[in-house]
């Protein structure tokens, strides 16, 4: 079969859309990704070469009364006809959307060449597209059971968030000499998603004054977004505290498997990929997310004993210090939380997702 995979524009859609194209690929399908055309789609997409791809052009929604509705509308069209063109070359036998705006004009265009259709929503409340394509497609995958609560009138399917081949768990030793850190010594992973997060870097930022005195106990890996990470660089050294910071990463098994504690938004990709890799945490959600579904996703996390929460707005650098050094300190309490992580995580999502993509063909 020909699979069709919309995805991009954070790495919070495409990520589990490369997972769903490793998969389908093992099955013997051939997978063409349909992505943005974002800077940070490139970036992550370089790492594999060997997955078809194509940029779509398009804008997510800017608001009833934002200038650039007109520019919104034109770039529909145009996403349109140039969807048109690349299903008369590719002639997929599906289209699977991820969610967010890069899913919206390929199920459409599915809809419309009744082809099989079927939408995936990782966060705990439905996003915008979800909300609106979800009645009309054969099926919505679910990252979270809670979903289909505000999915009545959809055919949900509860599979889990797809999760990446290639993070794997690295040698702590090994990962630790690839970049420079001492094994022995903890190690705090800050990330906000795949384009950083301004609001957790200033945070961070301003507490690093606070670990000056204890530069020889604690060690950071920061990927701080390409607005901010020279700034970063500045302060840590600035402190003269070991850091290892980058705008982005493709290489996120190694920071992953030298995490002990990682700081990070709760988009559900990233929630998905710590419980893989069963990591304690703190969770910052993002205020501006739709619906506050970062909140709800952290929530999940927090009442199963895998994560603290920390409000943006309410968190001063005093606290995030605070409680990091609490978890850093307490050893037993971030095993308990690994523990807690690990449970959440489904690591067969890829597996179930191809299994649903698979049952709506052969029911065609």
């Amino acid at each position: 079969m020909k699979i069709a995979i919309a995805c991009g524009g954070t790495g919070g859609h495409l990520f589990p859309g490369l997972a769903v194209a490793e998969e389908l690929r093992q099955r013997g399908h051939d997978t063409l990704l349909l992505v943005s055309p974002k800077q940070i789609d490139a970036i992550a997409l370089e790492g594999a070469r060997e997955q078809q791809s194509h940029a779509l052009p398009g804008i997510g929604w800017p608001g009833a009364f934002s200038p650039r509705v007109f520019k919104f509308g034109l770039s529909l069209l145009s996403s349109w006809r140039e969807c048109g063109q690349v299903y008369r070359d590719f002639q997929p036998t599906a289209v699977v959307g991820m969610g967010g705006f890069t899913s919206a004009i390929p199920l459409l265009l599915g809809r419309r060449l009744h082809l099989p259709t079927l939408i995936h929503e990782s966060n705990a409340i439905p996003g915008r597209v979800t909300k609106m394509i979800a009645p009309w497609v054969n099926k919505t995958l679910l990252g979270f059971e809670g979903c289909a609560n505000y999915l009545r009138k959809a055919h949900c399917v509860v599979t889990g968030t797809p999760v990446r081949r290639g993070l794997a768990r690295i040698n702590r030793a090994v990962a630790a000499e690839k970049f420079g850190l001492n094994p022995a010594l903890p190690i705090v992973f800050i990330m906000g998603g795949s384009q950083g997060a301004h609001g957790i870097n200033q945070l961070v930022l301003k507490a690093l004054p606070m670990w000056h005195n204890a530069r020889e106990e604690v060690q950071f890996i920061h990927l701080a977004g390409q607005a901010d990470a020279n700034i970063a660089e500045i302060n840590y050294r600035r402190q003269r505290l070991t850091a290892v910071v980058r705008a982005f990463s493709t290489e996120m098994e190694y920071f992953y498997s030298l995490a002990d504690v990682v700081i990070s938004r709760s988009g559900a990709a990233s929630l998905t990929e710590l419980s893989h890799y069963g990591l304690p945490s703190v969770l910052v959600p993002y205020p501006a997310a739709a619906d506050d579904h970062q909140s709800f996703n952290a929530r999940i996390f927090e009442h199963a004993g895998a994560a603290r929460i920390l409000v943006e707005n309410k968190t001063t650098p005093e606290t995030m210090h605070h409680v990091i050094s609490e978890l850093l300190a307490n050893a037993p309490m971030r095993n308990l939380m690994a523990e807690a992580a690990q449970g959440l995580a489904g690591d067969d999502a890829a597996k179930r997702v191809a299994e649903e993509i698979e049952a709506s063909c052969n029911r065609k």
